[in-house]
């Protein structure tokens, strides 16, 4: 990908009404999130995501703020996402409003979470039993249940169609849009000389298809440098690690220069 088509991603601006509406605080707050805050948009069909300074983990039991994340965050979400529209992925992003906020689609969030994993870590090696870093035969995809509340447990896809969380052909083109992303950003991070080991997706629907919502960031993905396996991502909260936002400045970094 040319350094070109990174940069439009933070080039991509919104208008001065929508940036007025944004910066000036005037538009309703819909939901406050963990790392995110969600507001009405410029119209019924918009919203206006904030992106916030708190970092969180273990559902919220631990908690801190770092200045300057919720612009690392979503400088590096906003050109992902910029890249993967220009590879065919339809997702809800319209404009970066500002350094932390855009415009986007409205959607109705499929309840689901999806995990791709292309190595063994975090929870996945501490439940069955695999050292961190293995190698595994093919790339896993799981589901969790969306919910702060029950912990985000897992769940199968005969429960997500039996609690009417999604129908099949959903769950089908999930795993396939998935997959799709993965090969991308796999590509994407490769260049950069970082190791893709997994990472989280939410989709929403939002005129009669499936989108891609929500961010990609190493909020909800875990980048280990390609040749030393340090980890850049949001394990260095979770584990007491020094120099959280120089991991994420340091993707942001990589990731401009590919």
């Amino acid at each position: 990908m040319k350094k070109s088509l990174i940069f439009s991603a933070l080039n991509t601006r919104a208008t001065d009404n929508e940036k007025r509406t944004g910066v000036n605080g005037l538009e309703k707050i819909l939901y406050e999130g963990k790392s995110k805050t969600i507001c009405q948009g410029i119209d019924e069909k918009s919203l206006i995501i904030h992106y916030k300074d708190d970092a969180t983990a273990f559902n919220g039991g631990k908690k801190e703020k770092l200045p300057g994340k919720g612009a690392l965050n979503a400088a590096i979400s906003h050109l992902i996402y910029k890249y993967l529209a220009e590879n065919g992925i339809k997702t809800h992003l319209l404009k970066v409003i500002d350094d932390t906020s855009a415009l986007v689609k409205k959607a109705e969030i499929v309840m689901i979470e999806v995990i791709v994993r292309n190595v063994a870590a975090g929870g996945f090696s501490e439940k069955y039993g695999v050292p961190e870093g293995s190698a595994l035969k093919n790339t896993v995809v799981e589901f969790c249940l969306k919910s702060d509340k029950l912990g985000d447990p897992m769940i199968n896809e005969s429960q997500i169609t039996a609690l009417g969380l999604a129908a099949e052909a959903e769950l089908s083109a999930m795993v396939q849009q998935s997959l799709k992303i993965n090969q991308l950003l796999c590509r994407l991070f490769t260049q950069a000389k970082i190791r893709l080991i997994d990472f989280k997706l939410e989709f929403g629907r939002c005129d009669n298809q499936l989108i891609l919502c929500d961010e990609i960031s190493p909020d909800s993905c875990r980048l280990w440098d390609a040749d030393t396996g340090k980890k850049l991502d949001k394990d260095r909260f979770r584990r007491d690690m020094d120099g959280v936002l120089d991991g994420y400045r340091d993707v942001l970094r990589r990731l401009k220069n590919v």
